[in-house]
């Protein structure tokens, strides 16, 4: 009898689910307060039973209606024909298994908002957030976050999301870039602005990349014919590369007594990663590790301690910890929070010892792994008279591979695997054109991202069947100031997205005066927008607008000095400088050593002498991780993108993704 009535809830359960997947609806995408893309044919899609036929309607300046048949996978798919902008209208569909209508649809433009976390940014985490929340209430603009999926092949539909409307209660959520933008361009032309967000902090360019399109790239197409099947073929590609780096061998199996060892004090952890401990270990080369590892560093401490307690801070984490301080265990636990170990007099040596905190994985938040939050100010040995800060990147780093471990399905496991969760479910939904704000993750491979960057635009467009317009935001400035002798991957993959201004309808930001070089995330993402919104308002709204900051056009080389000319130079070239000196530019001569170069403006061009008077033989400007010296801008206040003039070997000419 037990067993009958478990047939029968089990037989109940399956034609619940079945009946709940037949139920007729639309595609997420479809929601209240959407935004249809005006002037092109709308396409509307949706799911009902196998073989339904279904009617779906449009309550526009016209009302249409339209007739399909589901195929024989339930989904169905209609394309009203184009209409102006307008609205509100209420989008529906019926057929025999039910009816769903989407009130409050406006007609307007659709603006596609996607890269990483410069773009994912909330207007909440940006600049002047109480202030802007006053001016955020703007009914016609709506947004919709897609939600971070990954998946080895494409998807048909979103598993959550909907369309909010803007207002102050609502706007922190928005991304940043895509609110100031939709908000400059609403402004000035009264059109109703859908963002539609679909971005993920930290992505490389290629998890945005279709297989089809990876299978006709000559670069990448070796990836695209080896691609996982499954996510245990996946984790365990993830896990031989870490081997690989780490060990030095792809197949090697640290038995647990092998990893004994590392707790040993003349244990030598050279071939370790090296990295400060802050934050997940995710981003210091050991990607979507969720277990447990080791952590270590040399600590000096001044003989006048030794004999003293101290107290050892390891910054916060909530985990299961043994800590040893050269071989010897001190300290194991559950830990919870900002962690403050009190160290018995006589266990610290006069000069280095060895600090080696054997971590769990991390309990809360789970999704953490390993790594330290909170401040770097909380990593120190200290009494009540003194303090030895254990802050830096000189930390040894290493996962436990002979423990139990996983891999957290995350953005940059698979090349293609956003494509295939977060923009093939959008396909074809009707859009203006598209705002890109990526590459800081593609710095080290910056000359491949010559290829890789064109051949997604090109892949989104194949896929929408449309040659929208792209814009995208050149990166901002973050990290070193190096001279060109030195070299820089920020740089290279800037002229990455120069070069990509040759396909048409592009259009590029350049942000490397609004950065901040100790902060990967510039909080001024205000002029981020409207520098972007500047560019669709001259190319796609038709607006006596200037939109570019100087880019060089030409460069003729004299004796001693190379004279560069610039287009988009609008009301004039100008120093942004209170002492009105133009810097930012480096010459080189025939021996191909660079030198900080004078530079002045002579009209709408720049002279740049040769410090030394040799015949130059390149030019570059803002060459560097973070230019915050180069002030040469046009009387618009837009400024002018880096350049050489030179094409020598990079520094990341050898980076190919894997």
């Amino acid at each position: 009898m037990i067993m009958k009535k478990h047939l029968l809830f089990l037989f109940f359960c399956l034609l619940t689910s079945f009946s709940a997947m037949a139920q007729l609806r639309f595609a997420r995408l479809f929601s209240d307060h959407a935004v249809l893309q005006r002037q092109k044919p709308i396409p509307v899609w949706g799911w009902a039973q196998p073989n339904e036929p279904v009617t779906v309607y449009l309550n526009g300046q016209s009302r249409q209606s339209l007739q399909a048949v589901a195929d024989s996978s339930g989904k169905w798919q209609v394309q009203f024909s184009a209409l102006e902008a307008g609205g509100p209208y209420v989008l529906g569909v019926t057929g025999a298994s039910g009816k769903q209508e989407c009130k409050d649809v406006l007609l307007g433009d659709v603006w596609l908002c996607s890269g990483q976390s410069n773009m994912e940014w909330t207007v909440a985490q940006a600049d002047n957030y109480a202030k802007e929340r006053k001016n955020a209430n703007f009914a016609q603009i709506r947004h919709f976050r897609v939600e971070h999926e990954v998946a080895l092949t494409p998807v048909e539909d979103l598993g959550a999301g909907n369309w909010e409307m803007c207002d102050a209660k609502s706007v922190g959520s928005f991304t940043a870039v895509g609110f100031f933008f939709a908000r400059e361009v609403f402004e000035q032309t009264d059109v109703p602005i859908g963002i539609l967000h679909s971005s993920w902090g930290g992505s490389q360019v290629e998890s945005w990349i279709s297989k089809e399109a990876m299978l006709e790239s000559e670069v990448l197409n070796f990836y695209g014919m080896n691609l996982p099947q499954n996510w245990e073929e996946a984790d365990l590609r993830l896990e031989r590369s870490i081997k690989k780096k780490l060990l030095g061998n792809a197949d090697a199996m640290p038995t647990p007594e092998d990893e004994k060892r590392y707790l040993q004090p003349d244990f030598d952890w050279s071939g370790w990663i090296t990295a400060d401990p802050m934050w997940q270990w995710d981003w210091k080369g050991v990607w979507a590790w969720r277990g447990n590892g080791y952590m270590g560093k040399t600590v000096d401490i001044p003989g006048e301690m030794t004999n003293q307690v101290t107290t050892l801070g390891l910054a916060d984490n909530y985990s299961y910890n043994e800590v040893y301080i050269n071989g010897k265990l001190v300290a194991l636990g559950l830990f919870k929070g900002t962690r403050k170990i009190l160290i018995p007099a006589d266990t610290w040596k006069p000069g280095p010892n060895k600090l080696m905190v054997k971590m769990n994985k991390a309990i809360e938040p789970e999704w953490f792994g390993l790594g330290l939050m909170g401040s770097e100010n909380d990593l120190y040995v200290r009494t009540e008279t003194q303090h030895v800060s254990l802050a830096g990147n000189d930390w040894k780093l290493m996962p436990s591979f002979a423990e139990p471990h996983t891999f957290a399905h995350s953005s940059n496991n698979v090349g293609t695997a956003i494509y295939n969760a977060m923009i093939a479910p959008l396909v074809p939904y009707g859009i203006r054109g598209a705002l890109w704000y990526q590459g800081e993750s593609n710095a080290g491979r910056a000359y491949e991202y010559r290829h890789s960057f064109p051949l997604m635009i090109g892949d989104w467009r194949k896929r929408w069947n449309d040659v929208f317009p792209f814009y995208f935001v050149q990166l901002s400035s973050y990290g070193p100031y190096q001279n060109s002798n030195e070299g820089s991957d920020w740089a290279e993959l800037r002229e990455a997205q120069t070069l990509t201004l040759q396909l048409p309808q592009t259009g590029m930001a350049v942000t490397t005066d609004i950065g901040n070089p100790e902060d990967i995330h510039p909080t001024n993402k205000l002029d981020v927008g409207k520098r972007l919104a500047a560019i669709a308002l001259k190319n796609v709204y038709r607006k006596e607008v200037l939109h570019s900051g100087p880019m060089l056009d030409a460069a003729r080389f004299e004796k001693d000095r190379v004279v560069l000319s610039f287009k988009f130079t609008g009301g004039g070239l100008v120093i942004k400088d209170k002492f009105g000196y133009l810097k930012g530019f480096e010459i080189a001569g025939e021996d191909r050593v660079f030198h900080y170069a004078k530079a002045t403006i002579d009209g709408d061009r720049v002279v740049v002498e040769h410090p030394k008077g040799q015949r130059p033989t390149a030019v570059r400007y803002a060459w560097a991780n973070a230019p915050i010296d180069a002030n040469l801008f046009n009387a618009e206040g837009f400024p002018a993108c880096p350049f050489r003039t030179d094409d020598w070997t990079g520094v990341t000419v050898k980076g190919r993704f894997e």
